[in-house]
């Protein structure tokens, strides 16, 4: 059990196509010992996609961790005061919340729970899921490949010849990941091949 009292801080965003495949793995993150307390967007909170209802994506979550969901902004705020979380996930990660994590934008539960668990100098890991990876968020994803306690799961592109700028994370490495973070170590290779 390599998470074993590990709390995490599970934050879902809006990248609805990849949602199921995230969720998925939650049960491995529990089997390996960790307790996860889960966070959405208010894409995820409210919009019903050909991917899933955001009923079912919510009554999921509050099944697979047994804790609440955090939905606003105020429910959020108190993890960094609180130091309720050793390590946070944002899974999937979107290209537009990877912009405002880049630069410190605060307007969404998932966005402050970020900043609030970073005050206190603990991990954060993406797993991220953009259609514009290669093209107007790479400067995004290099801004966060190098700051202080930020992790990737590693990715690549998802789809080279129909979306070429499209990045997606190998979301089966996600345990992987949030182990080696936990111990202050990129897990590599950051760059995978699908």
């Amino acid at each position: 059990m390599q998470l074993k009292g590990v709390k995490i801080g599970f934050a879902v965003t809006g990248s609805h196509c990849t949602i199921k495949a995230v969720l998925e793995q939650m049960p491995r993150l529990v089997e390996n010992g960790a307790e996860i307390y889960p966070i959405i967007s208010p894409t995820v909170d409210s919009d019903d996609t050909r991917f899933g209802k955001s009923s079912e994506w919510k009554e999921y979550l509050q099944k697979t961790t047994g804790h609440d969901i955090i939905r606003t902004i105020s429910e959020a705020e108190p993890i960094g005061p609180n130091k309720l979380f050793d390590i946070m996930v944002v899974a999937p990660c979107t290209g537009n919340t990877l912009a405002k994590l880049a630069y410190g934008i605060t307007d969404s539960p998932v966005l402050m729970a970020v900043k609030a668990h970073l005050r206190n100098q603990r991990p954060v890991v993406l797993s991220i899921s953009t259609n514009d990876g290669l093209g107007i968020n790479a400067k995004n994803i290099g801004l966060l490949l190098n700051m202080k306690n930020i992790y990737m799961v590693p990715f690549g592109q998802d789809n080279p010849t129909v979306k070429t700028n499209s990045l997606v994370a190998k979301i089966s490495l996600l345990t992987e990941t949030v182990v080696d973070a936990l111990e202050g170590k990129q897990f590599q290779p950051v760059l995978v091949q699908y």
